[in-house]
């Protein structure tokens, strides 16, 4: 069954389908903060949303991460490797992007399981065969 989360006109924040949590790009609350902060509060934002969706950061499949100015590509990596579980690592891509609103230096998309299966039925919980 797909699930939206925060569903609007042009974009719902999470869509889950099958133990898979699809989010939109994150961008930070306060996009006159520099890049560690922006990236900061985009991670806390995605955190948020995996939480709602059942999931952590260890069920990342996929990350997009789009900035504004290729500079920044070293002070954002401090922060997501901070952030992201060794071991856990998911699969990535940067891109240099023109944003939506000219302030935001970076935007991150993320694919993530929650470790359900379609044979958990919703519970959260494997049944044993």
């Amino acid at each position: 069954m797909i699930r939206r989360y925060g569903v609007g006109k042009r974009l719902s924040e999470l869509v889950t389908y099958h133990g898979f949590l699809y989010l939109a790009g994150q961008v930070a609350k306060d996009p006159k903060a520099d890049i560690r902060e922006q990236t900061r509060q985009v991670l806390e934002r995605i955190d948020e949303l995996l939480e709602e969706g059942g999931a952590n950061r260890k069920g990342i499949l996929s990350a997009t991460i789009y900035l504004k100015d290729m500079a920044d590509f070293a002070a954002m990596n401090e922060v997501w490797e901070a952030w992201v579980p060794e071991g856990h690592t998911p699969a990535r891509a940067t891109v240099q992007a023109v944003m939506a609103n000219p302030d935001y230096k970076v935007e991150i998309q993320i694919v993530a399981c929650n470790g359900m299966s379609a044979h958990d039925h919703g519970h959260g919980h494997k049944h044993e065969h």
